[in-house]
């Protein structure tokens, strides 16, 4: 069964949305990183409050955004002419959105996940912890980088730069 042209209007709106929601949040999660420093409070408590929000954002707008775009991607591959491995641009935005969702389910989120209860335990103490600062250095590296290959696998969806493999007869 394939999609009709009005069911793959559908199906790129939803997919978009979930775009959205992968690819937005995580941006925000690099600006606060950045941007974003507890203050002179004494307890730690904007500390923790910042790497909660951040566990939040996670949580429930990252975290569903990729499966979103897993979900809708197989739909795309599986319900259309589109395919899995047709175009080179395709085969790239799946390795890049596999690679990702295990990137950041075995990597990213663990160290996102491990501030939280370190800033809650330990205060403002946990801006000299060894394993504080090294989960959130890993996430200040590594998590512009995951940005940066979303906001790619966006750009090739829309430039499409490789044409078809020739299909073998």
């Amino acid at each position: 069964m394939k999609l009709g042209a009005t069911g793959q209007k559908w199906l790129k709106i939803v997919h978009l949305f979930f775009v959205c929601i992968w690819v937005g949040p995580g941006v925000t999660l690099v600006a606060m990183q950045f941007a974003m420093s507890p203050g002179p409070d004494g307890t730690g408590g904007m500390l923790h409050g910042i790497d909660t929000s951040m566990k939040f954002v996670d949580d429930w707008l990252i975290i569903p955004g990729a499966f979103g775009c897993l979900i809708t991607g197989l739909l795309y591959s599986l319900l259309t002419n589109w395919g899995f491995f047709r175009h080179g641009w395709i085969t790239l935005k799946w390795i890049i959105t596999v690679g990702g969702i295990l990137f950041g389910t075995f990597f990213l989120g663990p160290w996102l996940n491990a501030l939280a209860p370190a800033s809650l335990e330990l205060g403002l103490d946990a801006l000299h912890n060894p394993a504080y600062l090294h989960n959130k250095a890993m996430n200040s590296l590594w998590a512009p980088v995951q940005v940066g290959t979303l906001v790619f696998a966006v750009a090739i969806s829309v430039l499409k730069p490789w044409r078809a493999k020739p299909r073998k007869i």
